[in-house]
């Protein structure tokens, strides 16, 4: 009688002890699957060279056989500083005011437009889908989107800079490789607020429809129409945290300035921290589709 209740007894505690043990098991087995998919993830994030690079070379050889989006990026601000120049034809120092602020205008608004629409294309097209669903994180993909436009920017910025200098008479003080600089920090501002614009848009409509709440607020505060300091305080308040005001401001030093001054190097350093902040935010917001 003794030795059945004993049995007895031992029959549950088995049960419970082989119970717990597969459980054990099971949440061994889960917790491991589930840090390994983390790890996984966070490899899958975290911006990787390569990938930024086989990233870049496909936007490259996308943009290669697409002429109209070339000409669009590279012709289109070289053709406005040249009709821009004849314009004031008749007041030389007039477009010596105005031309070095627009040179770095002109880049920052094709190139907002061009990338915006070309990121978008790739989501509504499922191309951007597919390529997170590799192993491509959104870093690469933002990172390779900003090196593959920041070439064609650099490219631009050149040109433009190059013909308002030397071939349509752009009169400055300073050195035109500071003028350079400033083209290129538009540019890529230009391409960063592009890249974080398309997230939130459903159509290409939708991205150009952006350019008004963008764009022309900074154009109309930043100092290119009217001084800055003249303006009322309130709208003197809101340019002051618009990067394309100190992208003009650091044109202005330019053309008054014979060296580069810590003014020039502080609006130099605002508007490519700027960019860089705005990179980040589109890495955070991009969406593998539009809904």
């Amino acid at each position: 009688m003794t030795t059945d209740t004993t049995a007895d007894n031992l029959i549950p505690s088995t049960s419970t002890s082989t119970s717990t043990s597969t459980s054990t098991s099971t949440s061994t087995s889960t917790s491991t699957s589930t840090s390994t998919s983390t790890r996984a993830r966070a490899r899958a994030s975290a911006i990787n060279h390569a990938r930024t690079t086989a990233t870049a070379t496909r936007v490259l050889r996308q943009l290669r056989h697409d002429p109209r989006t070339i000409a669009l990026m590279i012709v289109i601000p070289c053709l406005m500083l040249v009709l821009l120049r004849y314009v004031f034809d008749g007041s030389p120092r007039t477009f010596d005011s105005i031309g070095a602020s627009l040179l770095g205008i002109f880049p920052l608004i094709t190139m907002f437009l061009v990338t915006s629409i070309a990121t978008l294309r790739e989501r509504t097209s499922g191309t951007l889908e597919r390529l997170l669903a590799m192993p491509l994180g959104k870093g690469d993909l933002i990172a390779g989107y900003a090196l593959a436009f920041g070439a064609v920017a650099v490219v631009q910025s050149a040109l433009a800079t190059g013909l308002a200098v030397w071939f349509l008479g752009l009169d400055v003080t300073g050195s035109p490789w500071l003028l350079l600089l400033v083209a290129l920090l538009d540019a890529l501002l230009g391409t960063a607020l592009g890249l974080f614009v398309s997230a939130f848009a459903a159509s290409e409509f939708q991205a150009v429809q952006f350019m008004p709440a963008v764009i022309f607020p900074q154009l109309l505060l930043c100092g290119l129409f009217t001084p800055r300091p003249s303006m009322h305080p309130a709208l003197e308040a809101v340019s002051d945290v618009l990067p394309m005001s100190y992208a003009v401001d650091g044109m202005n030093e330019v053309l008054k300035h014979t060296d580069m001054t810590a003014t020039f190097l502080r609006d130099a350093l605002i508007v490519a921290a700027c960019a860089l902040l705005v990179l980040v935010l589109g890495a955070a917001t991009l969406r593998r589709r539009t809904r």
